[in-house]
């Protein structure tokens, strides 16, 4: 397989998983080449060249310091280690998903009306296979959900593409086949909706569904539901 971007390869990933078992995912770990060469059975200067190109492709964090360096594992670092982790789950357990608990939130309005746009909207009729209620799903991430959420770097989601009017231009979204469990059961289909633009944090999920969901779940604010995202 080729190299990932900006120079990242096998080596650079075995370099970011062990900053992981380190600590580097929590924080800021101190790190020396000399150590870090040791535990990689390779030269000070390799160990360098690593650290460098982990940090160049935004995978690591650095802050040279009288000793060594302190070195910490990014949000992109933890997608990147999160897709090996989830294609080596494939490779020994088969399928499997991405379950992300939350509380249902009110949103600003702004699903309704991006939706509703027919740039958008005749794509998700043709790739998601049905016509959305005009209107997202919000919903707060809760515990461990919030860094789990960082699995979905691992599905293929389906591509809303970006496009234009007379006025602006619009980015794209990415969409994530999923169910969702709450109130008065399950519902499917259902996608987890992230668009390249958005106000909202890594803490926060929107979803898209042919119907509104909060009438056919029975949902109100504060209630939690279950997201499975499949993979």
């Amino acid at each position: 397989m080729a190299e990932t971007a900006r120079g990242v390869g096998y080596a650079e990933l075995a370099t970011l998983k062990l900053l992981a078992v380190e600590g580097a995912l929590d924080g800021e770990q101190k790190v020396s080449c000399a150590d870090l060469a040791d535990e990689l059975d390779a030269s000070n200067q390799t160990a360098s060249r690593r650290l460098q190109r982990l940090e160049e492709a935004g995978l690591v964090e650095r802050d040279i310091v009288s000793d060594g360096q302190l070195v910490a594992i990014t949000g992109a670092g933890e997608q990147r280690l999160q897709r090996e982790y989830a294609d080596y789950r494939r490779i020994f357990e088969g399928a499997s998903g991405v379950d992300l608990t939350g509380v249902v939130t009110s949103g600003m309005g702004e699903g309704r009306h991006y939706i509703t746009l027919p740039g958008y909207m005749e794509q998700f009729i043709d790739k998601l296979g049905y016509e959305p209620f005009a209107g997202t799903l919000n919903v707060d991430l809760v515990g461990e959900s919030v860094r789990r959420r960082a699995r979905l770097g691992a599905v293929e989601p389906v591509t809303i593409e970006g496009w234009e009017d007379d006025e602006r231009t619009y980015g794209p979204a990415y969409c994530y086949p999923a169910s969702v469990v709450g109130g008065d059961g399950e519902y499917e289909p259902a996608h987890v909706i992230a668009p390249e633009r958005t106000h909202h944090g890594e803490d926060q999920l929107e979803i898209i569904a042919p119907e509104k969901l909060r009438e056919v779940l029975a949902l109100a604010d504060g209630d939690e539901v279950t997201i499975h995202v499949e993979e």
